[in-house]
């Protein structure tokens, strides 16, 4: 489809430069998933990697990514605090699919030092605390794997919430230093991706029968009621804050400064940067 411009080389990493990646999202706007994840694993190969926590949208985006490349890279991070369906899915993941489920997890150092300070629930504190806890559970493990790529793939859906109103299925993630980040579903809604999964017969979080529309942590996490939006179960005792854990945060336009500022400071409860 698009020719694409000479990309940036860093380290030998394959970056997008601003102009590619705009016109980029612009040639593969109408593009199908397929099609998408596609283009992504032939540019990058092993330098792109699937990110999923085994709900229904990176779900359905693995079975795509399988069936065009049964090798491809999938990875996830187990903060600590995951509920036992989420592990019983994995392994579904790996029986089914036959690939590695490459599993992170948070430096041990780091939640030791945040949970003597703080306690294990200073997530329900603040909004503050609760992002500090997200930033050393699985921000910052997230982080170090991105690291290492040039490309990763996600599930993220414009209407999932206001924050991602705007993605493309192609851009330049700059929080994570410059790689490209991939989101296939962009435009896609949630009955899209239910039909998919039904129709291809992949494997589904059991939370969803109990009420979930959205699957995290377990103490961080509720079933929804009929009528409310389906992130309303993140973190539900929280007035006017951002459903987002930090690692969709856009740092780069401003929109979530109060965020960034408590991801990065921490003042208003007293907390600090833990540092290992």
């Amino acid at each position: 489809m698009f020719e694409r411009a000479t990309a940036i080389k860093i380290d030998s990493r394959d970056l997008l430069d601003e102009f590619e990646a705009g016109q980029l999202a612009v040639e593969w706007d109408d593009a199908t998933p397929q099609e998408v994840i596609a283009w992504a694993l032939d540019r990058w190969g092993s330098q792109v990697a699937l990110c999923t926590s085994f709900q229904a949208e990176g779900m359905a985006i693995l079975d795509m990514a399988w069936r065009i490349d049964p090798q491809v890279r999938l990875f996830t991070v187990d903060t600590g605090r995951l509920p036992q369906e989420t592990y019983d899915v994995m392994e579904q993941v790996r029986q089914r699919y036959g690939i590695e489920v490459e599993v992170y997890f948070p430096d041990a150092r780091q939640v030791e030092t945040m949970v003597r300070r703080f306690g294990p629930n200073l997530f329900q504190k603040s909004v503050e605390a609760r992002l500090h806890c997200c930033n050393v559970r699985k921000v910052e493990p997230i982080r170090g794997v991105l690291e290492g790529l040039d490309a990763w793939i996600t599930g993220l859906r414009r209407d999932q919430w206001a924050s991602r109103a705007n993605i493309r299925k192609i851009e330049i993630d700059h929080d994570h230093g410059g790689l490209a980040k991939i989101n296939p579903l962009a435009d896609w809604t949630l009955e899209e991706v239910k039909e998919y999964n039904e129709a291809h017969d992949v494997p589904v979080h059991p939370l969803y029968a109990k009420g979930y529309t959205s699957i995290g942590c377990t103490p961080c996490t509720r079933a929804t009621q009929a009528g409310e939006d389906p992130r309303a179960g993140r973190w539900w005792w929280e007035k006017n804050a951002p459903k987002e854990c930090g690692i969709h945060c856009p740092i780069e336009t401003g929109a979530f400064e109060h965020e960034v500022d408590a991801l990065v400071q921490l003042r208003p409860t007293g907390l600090h940067r833990v540092t290992a």
